[in-house]
């Protein structure tokens, strides 16, 4: 009885630490987005007893109807799961049914499409925090279908933010810095040392990329300035498009379009390599995509899915020596996996990649990756598109606190900075 409650716990904590954020764990879910609610271009950020929704939508494409649950796990900066158990963190039920559906119509593809209003009045956080939005079955979070990433902010301290030149010389046309300044006036915590905070900044909400600082560069009593070049970025270069709200029409970026009974393939225009090419500033969605439909009437359940093909061009149509190139966006989830991964067609000279994607508009762009790593977990913007100093990026900075003897970190300060004051 003592071995298998000893296995049975040992299971339950290997499963919660191997949940990964912002990944889908059943091949049937596709278009799953959460963003404030009303807001189909924010990042899901609300405010702790501030009355803030977000929408979750997401279809599956089994073509039978789920029961479907969802909860919330609290995660401490780093995305680890917390000490706290979920009554100590989530108000009401501990996991809630999502009980709005509908089987699409006016599409080939047949699924349903899921929607939700979170949080609900009878299941809210109570801290502060990273939280993983969790979607399961049958109220059984061991069968999960994905998860998704948000915040709770609590307003704790004065957070100021501003955009430099990197202090490296070197990096001044091709990275941006962010300084940070945190004040603790008149703030209700206690901070006994200044790795009590830690900081956190985002480029355009890129967790994969995220700065992470647990010591400032100047500590002044409620005072901390983080200003050096922990918190430098690549610049990149604006955001590549396709235009997919419709599925009958080509927009300026498709190539064709193959329209049978069963399926639908779409063909991006080969993309080449931008690094030598002018800088152009455009305005992009930095990464995102959105759900939309000039075909229908509602983009969620109205929409169709299609194969889209994209095809990256190298110089003299030869690989990259030692690297591998993969698409990257919101649409692969800024993973660097198999899905995302292009392939080299040697008879064509060209990388290839296909995903499934439902009407919208999509950013994506190119990223490479040392060949040799067997998890690749860091990218370059340098060899497919270049780096510009003036790239028009979104900065968020998060700033964390723990208290002394506290089993979680809370999510005190929140600010937000564009890169266009450089300009």
């Amino acid at each position: 009885m003592k071995n298998t409650l000893f296995f049975s716990l040992l299971f339950s904590v290997l499963f919660v630490q191997a949940q990964l954020p912002d990944h889908v764990y059943d091949k049937n879910i596709h278009a799953a987005k959460l963003f404030k609610y009303g807001d189909i271009y924010s990042y899901p950020v609300i405010k702790l007893n501030g009355g803030d929704q977000l929408e979750l939508h997401f279809d599956d494409i089994s073509g039978s109807f789920k029961n479907c649950y969802y909860t919330y796990q609290l995660c401490n900066a780093d995305w680890s799961p917390s000490q706290l158990q979920s009554f100590d963190y989530i108000k009401g039920f501990q996991s809630t049914r999502i009980t709005t559906y509908r089987n699409s119509s006016l599409a080939t593809t047949r699924y349903t499409h899921y929607q939700a209003v979170i949080p609900d009045r009878s299941s809210t956080p109570t801290r502060s925090g990273n939280y993983l939005l969790k979607v399961f079955l049958n109220n059984d979070t061991s069968q999960l279908l994905f998860t998704k990433r948000f915040l709770v902010v609590e307003s704790k301290v004065a957070v100021a933010a501003q955009m430099l030149s990197p202090f490296n010389v070197q990096l001044s046309r091709t990275d941006q810095r962010v300084h940070v300044a945190v004040s603790t006036v008149n703030s209700q915590i206690n901070v006994l040392s200044p790795q009590d905070l830690k900081l956190v900044v985002l480029q355009n909400n890129i967790w994969p990329s995220a700065a992470v600082v647990n010591r400032p560069t100047i500590y002044r009593g409620n005072y901390y300035e983080y200003n050096d070049d922990a918190t430098t970025f690549p610049a990149g270069r604006e955001w590549r498009w396709v235009d997919l709200r419709s599925m009958r029409l080509m927009s300026d970026r498709v190539q064709r379009i193959v329209d049978t009974a069963r399926q639908i393939d779409i063909y991006v225009k080969p993309d080449g390599e931008r690094k030598g090419q002018i800088y152009v500033y455009y305005r992009d969605l930095n990464g995102i995509y959105t759900i939309e439909n000039s075909d229908g009437n509602n983009p969620f359940w109205q929409s169709d899915y299609g194969n889209v093909h994209f095809t990256y061009m190298p110089p003299g149509r030869q690989a990259y020596a030692g690297k591998d190139v993969y698409l990257f966006g919101e649409l692969t989830n800024y993973s660097l996996d198999d899905a995302s991964r292009m392939v080299f067609n040697e008879e064509k000279g060209v990388y290839e990649g296909l995903l499934f994607l439902k009407q919208g508009y999509y950013n994506y762009t190119y990223v490479s990756v040392e060949a040799k790593e067997k998890i690749p977990n860091r990218f370059s913007f340098a060899k497919t598109e270049g780096d510009f100093n003036t790239t028009e990026n979104n900065y968020t900075v998060l700033v964390y606190y723990r208290a002394f003897g506290a089993r979680a970190d809370e999510l005190i300060g929140f600010a937000q900075v564009n890169s266009i004051v450089l300009r």
